[in-house]
């Protein structure tokens, strides 16, 4: 008889956002007469901008014409597109990253739980706390992290790095040695961010001890300061320990497109294997290609026009952020985040629970966000808001909570 991986077997609960989903459903089939404002999934709003809606409209003509028709795209991309990248994303800001060390993808959630499928189950990982849990549910599924303590909802075999409001929500390097380091910054949930001297830090301490850093970049087009580096590959010596994962989906709205990619420098070696070469065989063998529509509306993203366009729409998105954290303040809630990140990270009121907040908003305000334990138990007490709402009902939801 057929036998179960039974390390899903292991993972407490239903995904968080799932868990959300269907809390969210069963009220509003309850009260169908109430508008519900949805701040809690960080699903842009705005439509896509009109340099990447030309773009597609232009390959998908291509499509239709058999001298222009493509079929399979390369697996690990289009050069147009690699070259855009590298181009833009790195050699601009002076990070020596070649457009054969981008592999192209169809998001960075794929990314960030494949990625581990090319280290060893021996290796042991550290995270942030809170932390985005497709990193440690992915490891999980894998048979990676031991057993699961329900009193204190962590795994054994993880190394929990605390992110609390006395370090900034930024962690400290780790007292036991990982294999694998998980960083995401600006951070989801907490919205908070490190500067270049920080990351420097964690790349001296990664080669150091021989691991490798897996560096979470999805939200660098909202960083406003300028101490807050984009990527590691601005920090000196993170070519010989450091992944990055990028995604198109809040830069540039493709959440519902699909696109995304990940850096792997040829540099990256474990003894004389290059991790360049493994990523690529898995990418080979397991991934057909984002479509070459996407793939150019991509590239847009990168024309003049397009990066125009979607300076425009981050900073509608920003204002939505400053709407929130202002608003939030002068209520008298404890807030942060929202600054270089379209996340607000707030402590929970009264004692409260933050899945009792999360009830209290829903019930008393309509308005959704969410709960902080979902992302590990340092995010107990604490709640997230996202500034990806439409302006209109940003303004509504901030005056209901505001006025409770």
């Amino acid at each position: 008889m057929f036998k179960l991986n039974d390390n899903y077997l292991k993972l407490p609960g239903s995904y968080l956002f799932s868990t959300i989903g269907k809390k969210v459903n069963a009220y509003a089939a309850a009260n169908p007469d109430r508008k519900i404002i949805r701040l809690g999934i960080g699903d842009v709003t705005q439509p896509l901008a009109p340099a990447i809606i030309q773009a597609l409209h232009g390959a998908v003509d291509e499509m239709g014409k058999a001298e222009t028709f493509r079929g399979y795209a390369p697996d690990l991309g289009y050069d147009f597109l690699r070259n855009a990248i590298a181009e833009n994303d790195y050699k601009s800001r002076g990070c020596d990253v070649s457009a054969d060390e981008i592999f192209i993808s169809d998001g960075a959630k794929c990314d960030s739980g494949n990625i581990q499928e090319i280290f060893s189950l021996d290796n042991k990982i550290a995270v942030c706390d809170p932390v985005y849990p497709v990193y440690v549910d992915s490891n999980v599924m894998a048979g990676r992290t031991g057993t699961y303590d329900s009193a204190s909802e962590t795994w054994s075999d993880v190394i929990y790095m605390p992110c609390t409001a006395e370090n900034g929500f930024a962690p400290k390097l780790p007292s036991q040695t990982p294999d694998l380091i998980y960083l995401c910054f600006p951070n989801n949930p907490t919205g908070a961010t490190i500067t270049k001297a920080q990351l420097q830090e964690w790349v001296d301490y990664a080669n150091k001890v021989g691991a490798v850093i897996i560096y979470d970049a999805a939200y660098e087009a909202y960083i406003s300061e300028e101490d807050v580096p984009h990527s590691i590959y601005e920090c000196e010596g993170a070519r010989g320990c450091a992944i990055e994962l990028r995604s198109f989906s809040k830069n540039a709205g493709f959440t519902g497109v699909r696109l995304g990619f990940t850096v792997v420098p040829k540099d990256l070696k474990c003894g004389e294997v290059a991790l360049h070469s493994l990523w690529a065989r898995r990418h080979g063998t397991k991934y057909n290609g984002a479509p070459y529509i996407v793939q150019r509306a991509g590239e847009a993203v990168y024309s003049e026009a397009g990066k125009a366009q979607l300076k425009d729409q981050i900073a509608y998105y920003m204002n939505n952020a400053r709407y929130i954290l202002n608003g939030l303040r002068e209520a008298g809630y404890t807030v942060s985040g929202g600054v270089n990140a379209p996340y607000i990270w707030l402590k929970t009121p009264d004692g409260m629970t933050s899945w009792e907040f999360f009830d209290y908003l829903l019930e008393r305000v309509n308005v959704v966000g969410t709960p902080g334990s979902g992302f590990g138990p340092n995010g107990e007490g604490y709640f997230r808001l996202t500034a990806f709402g439409s302006y209109e009902n940003t303004v509504e939801a901030v005056d209901r909570i505001k006025g409770m």
